[in-house]
């Protein structure tokens, strides 16, 4: 098959074609909101969408429904092979053209199922692929990775570790994450104290927001700006995290806010948006950011450099230089005329590259590599 740019593959590509995603969850999550995009842009382009999901009840489950999109649990037995057998029947009961995995950990289903039933079929990594496969097991883990005859992956850094395991690169496919502009869209921030830094995340280990704790308290202590932290986001470390930023002195200076299901009525009262974690894939939350126009200041791991560009939309930092941390966002937070200048470069970036409008060309592409 030649290749071919992805603005001359019409859309009506798309129309009447059966698509069946198979999910792991529903929860609010970037992968989950990535979910929603796609079965959305499908949709509205005329494809027959349906969703299998392990999980029921969750965030995105009735947002699913409202697009006319049928979503059917299938997870009642937490045993796999039940799992897969009650995918290999629905899919029986209504075929599909393509099947796709969401999450990393669904992929053995849908590589099973279309291997068992002749579908063609797409594997998902949403992550770095290394980690992904650490945590999935040591067992499971690789079969994930090498089971789909396809995958679809929203990171560079992804594709290069599966390559390294030795997965022919004609199997991998760059998904870039898309935003829908619409709701994340620039807003006015005029010079003002405090100012704010913004992190958002689940509150697990590999976000290390005991570093954007410590960052904070350092900069308190140098700059004579008043600066005050938001973080946004629920998980098993919110209790030591809010113990950690006493001892810090931090109290009355960071906001914990639990989830937020519209964050909208965050990224307009921050100024600057902080990541600090120890990995990452392609975070949807540095996209939303910069969307709104918040330059962002984030550890250089993962896809995370493909967003940020360094000293152009933000900084970026190597993961353990919590020092180099520290003066980057001095500079950010005494200087509003910088904030301003990488906000405004973080809106055309966005807009340029990750538009939601841009996804079904994108997936349109995907799918005829992986049906030829």
């Amino acid at each position: 098959m030649t290749q071919r740019s992805l603005d001359s593959i019409p859309i009506i590509a798309l129309r009447g074609l059966r698509v069946c995603f198979v999910a792991g969850t529903l929860g609010q999550g970037g992968a989950e909101r990535q979910l929603y995009y796609m079965l959305k842009s499908l949709a509205e382009a005329g494809a027959r969408v349906r969703l299998l999901s392990l999980t029921q009840g969750e965030f995105y489950e009735e947002s699913i429904r409202k697009l006319g999109v049928p979503v059917t649990w299938i997870g009642q037995s937490g045993n796999k092979l039940v799992r897969l057998v009650r995918l290999i029947r629905e899919l029986r009961t209504s075929p599909v053209d393509i099947l796709q995995s969401q999450h990393f950990h669904t992929n053995i289903y849908v590589a099973l199922a279309g291997r068992c039933l002749g579908i063609p079929h797409l594997g998902a990594m949403r992550s770095t692929g290394s980690n992904e496969v650490a945590m999935t097991g040591r067992l499971l883990g690789p079969l994930c990775l090498r089971w789909p005859k396809a995958i679809a992956a929203n990171s560079q850094v992804a594709i290069q570790y599966a390559t390294a395991q030795g997965i022919s690169s004609a199997r991998l496919h760059h998904l870039p994450n898309a935003l829908d502009t619409s709701v994340f869209h620039p807003v006015g921030r005029p010079e003002r104290t405090p100012v704010r830094v913004v992190a958002v995340g689940r509150l697990g280990p590999e976000k290390r927001f005991d570093r954007f704790l410590r960052t904070l308290a350092a900069v308190r202590r140098m700059s004579p700006m008043p600066l005050e932290g938001i973080l946004v986001g629920d998980g098993p470390l919110r209790a030591e995290l809010e113990a950690k930023g006493e001892e810090l002195g931090l109290r009355g200076s960071v906001q914990f806010h639990g989830a937020v299901s519209d964050m909208m009525t965050v990224y307009p009262r921050a100024d600057v948006l902080m990541l600090t974690s120890d990995w990452e894939g392609t975070p949807n939350v540095l996209l939303e950011a910069m969307a709104t126009g918040l330059p962002v200041l984030a550890t250089r791991v993962g896809g995370v450099p493909q967003v940020v560009r360094d000293n152009s939309t933000g900084f970026l930092v190597d993961v353990a230089d919590e020092d180099r941390l520290a003066v980057r966002l001095r500079e950010l937070i005494e200087n509003h005329a910088l904030r301003a200048r990488m906000g405004a470069a973080g809106i055309q970036f966005v807009e340029q590259h990750y538009s939601l409008a841009s996804l079904p060309a994108a997936l349109a592409a995907l799918y005829e590599k992986v049906r030829a």
